[in-house]
């Protein structure tokens, strides 16, 4: 007579199917249906009518404008977010609590506060715009204002993505890398490089999220002028103002398909970074040593 055996996994949470179900109910209303209702409206005109609003010189510039901005600025932040990320783990400096509090104040500043406070350091009788200005750069009411808005709103998103993985990283790998004759560059590209990684697409997906859709810390020092300085999000509004919903929302739906292709492709290589650092380490140790 076989001895009977009780499974010991068991969920933290009881009630499986009611914890899913309230999941599931919970994204549904929050999430999935006010994307449903853009892409219903949409769906009302048409794809001729579609076209027709989406496929305007004004709005294709604007399209433009706020998707190259908002790449460029999530990838400056990927670059010295990672490198203001390795500062606060790895020394100790005058200060640093304080400048470490200073990353999170665009989680804080009200963003339009952030629009007037850039805008009257960056215009032609700003602090750093008057000193821009004898040399001939322009950072107000041009596209490299709107860059430097959305750098400044992205960020916390990179650091405080990447911060824990550098301070979860164990140095004794280093050290083995070191001891086989490694040298620094060897050791920050095959060895710290490949598990922050994961971490550093996942910081710039939520900078770049957040870079395309931002309104208020923008919309000051754009200028908003057509097809120089009109980002995406302002000529939805304007389009509500002109009580053109059908053509709000189709913008808006094209918005959110680039964005969902955008955040798919880094999903994917976020995904296979992570194949990556999961291979056996006798794989990877002669590539160190060479």
């Amino acid at each position: 007579m076989k001895p009977t055996t009780v499974s010991t996994r068991r969920s933290p949470i009881p009630g499986f199917r009611l914890a899913l179900g309230c999941t599931i109910a919970y994204l549904a209303v929050i999430v999935l249906l006010p994307l449903a209702g853009v892409f219903f409206k949409t769906a009302t005109l048409g794809p001729a009518e579609i076209w027709a609003q989406v496929g305007s010189p004004r709005v294709l510039a604007a399209l433009k404008l706020s998707f190259g901005t908002a790449l460029l600025a999530a990838s400056l932040n990927a670059v010295f977010g990672l490198l203001v990320a390795w500062v606060f783990v790895r020394y100790e400096f005058p200060f640093k609590r304080l400048f470490d509090a200073a990353i999170d104040l665009p989680f804080a500043l009200p963003t339009a506060v952030a629009g007037i406070a850039l805008t009257a350091l960056y215009s032609q009788n700003g602090w750093v715009g008057s000193l821009l200005e004898p040399a001939g750069i322009k950072v107000a009411y041009t596209p490299i204002g709107i860059a430097v808005a959305l750098t400044f709103i992205g960020l916390p998103f990179v650091v405080r993505t990447v911060e824990p993985v550098l301070r979860d990283a164990e140095r004794e790998f280093e050290e083995a890398a070191a001891s086989l004759g490694a040298t620094r560059w060897q050791t920050i590209t095959r060895v710290i490089f490949p598990g922050v990684l994961p971490a550093l697409l996942t910081g710039f997906a939520l900078a770049l999220a957040r870079g395309v859709g931002e309104y208020g810390s923008v919309i000051f020092i754009a200028g908003n002028i057509p097809f120089v300085s009109e980002i995406a999000p302002l000529l939805i509004v304007i389009r509500l103002e002109e009580f053109n919903y059908a053509g709000a929302t189709a913008v808006a739906a094209t918005m959110l398909v680039i964005s969902f292709a955008m955040l798919l492709l880094i999903n994917g290589l976020q995904a296979w970074a992570n194949r990556n650092r999961r291979q056996p380490a006798r794989a990877t140790a002669p590539a160190v040593t060479s």
